[in-house]
């Protein structure tokens, strides 16, 4: 069994190499509605065609619940002479360009920019679809400001019915990028099915609702603190991953939750606390003693209710009295490099 002297020494480097310190979001277009009191939900958010305005939120908030939506969907506030939408879209936060994709045929996100952050030693990335256009050279590499214009909103996209312009809207996402070698992992295990965005495949993105994090950081201001909010938030799964370097760790280190007795005996590994969706919450190394066994992979608890409430979620299930880790939770983890 690999054991890992993983004591403070050396959770000590991991914070002294990460200087992503405490940072606010920023509201991504011109519209404000979200802050009014009540949340301003209708003005706000746009709804699926037919549907009222809640199912632009994130969630389990598509077909009678059974479909994630791992955004925010904008609705515009600024109109040209046509109808179309004219709003800028700006960054979120200081971070740099990840990724740009200008072909919308490729992805039912139409145009779209992704941007790194370090952000309270936390890798996340903003994500901004369905763009008319985006800012004449803009590429991969660019630092960008809060507040700084990546493009217009728009509706492009490679669906089959186009995106009306009564719902021109921003699609909006804050999430983990949940591996760095996706695109080696899709050739291994996506055999025949085509990968055109590399390591920014949809499937390699977990997201978080990004409307308390606005809220929060709004209200917050400088006091804000990503962490911190993740850190509250309810986990639907507790996984044992055995790997005491297991990716996350590095990426995530303001995820971790110290262990004296990991500290002083070592690592094995690391419990995972996921949100339905198996978005990381919390990372909490643990001795071989912790969790004896051999076993790479262990789902420790469900919290049943958070399970309930978001039937979209396809990572466990329970068979009689036991609960059990589907493949969708396995593919996470594998993606994830373990």
């Amino acid at each position: 069994m690999r054991r890992c002297r993983f004591g403070a020494g050396l959770l000590l480097l991991l914070s002294a190499s990460w200087f992503g310190l405490g940072a606010g979001f920023s509201l991504p277009t011109a519209n404000r509605a979200l802050l009014e009191a009540g949340g301003g939900g209708e003005r706000y958010f746009v709804g699926t065609a037919g549907k009222p305005w809640t199912s632009g939120q994130f969630g389990c908030v598509r077909t009678e619940g059974r479909q994630l939506h791992e955004g925010l969907d904008i609705r515009c506030v600024q109109r040209d002479r046509k109808g179309e939408p004219i709003d800028p879209v700006l960054v979120a936060a200081d971070g740099t360009v990840a990724y740009v994709n200008l072909k919308p045929s490729l992805s039912n996100y139409g145009n779209y920019v992704v941007v790194r952050h370090v952000i309270d030693r936390i890798e996340i990335h903003t994500l901004y679809a369905h763009l008319s256009s985006v800012v004449p050279g803009l590429k991969a590499g660019q630092v960008v400001k809060v507040e700084e214009r990546l493009g217009t909103m728009g509706r492009t996209s490679n669906t089959r019915q186009r995106i009306s312009q009564d719902r021109a809207h921003l699609h909006f996402e804050i999430c983990f990028r949940a591996g760095q070698n996706y695109a080696a992992w899709h050739r291994k295990f996506q055999v025949g099915m085509r990968n055109d965005h590399g390591e920014f495949n949809g499937r390699n993105f977990l997201g978080i609702d990004p409307a308390p994090v606005l809220l929060a950081a709004q209200q917050g201001g400088t006091n804000f603190s990503l962490a911190r909010h993740l850190a509250v938030q309810p986990e639907m799964a507790r996984v044992f991953v055995r790997d005491p370097r297991f990716s996350w760790v590095s990426r995530f280190p303001g995820l971790i939750q110290r262990n004296l007795a990991a500290e002083k005996e070592g690592v094995a590994g690391w419990e995972i606390a996921m949100a339905f969706n198996g978005a990381p919450l919390r990372l909490v190394p643990r001795t071989a003693k912790e969790v004896p066994g051999t076993d790479r992979i262990r789902l420790l608890a469900v919290n049943e209710a958070v399970w309930r409430n978001h039937p979209c979620s396809k990572l466990v299930v329970r068979r009689g009295q036991a609960w059990t880790a589907l493949p969708a939770l396995e593919d996470i983890l594998g993606i994830a490099g373990f």
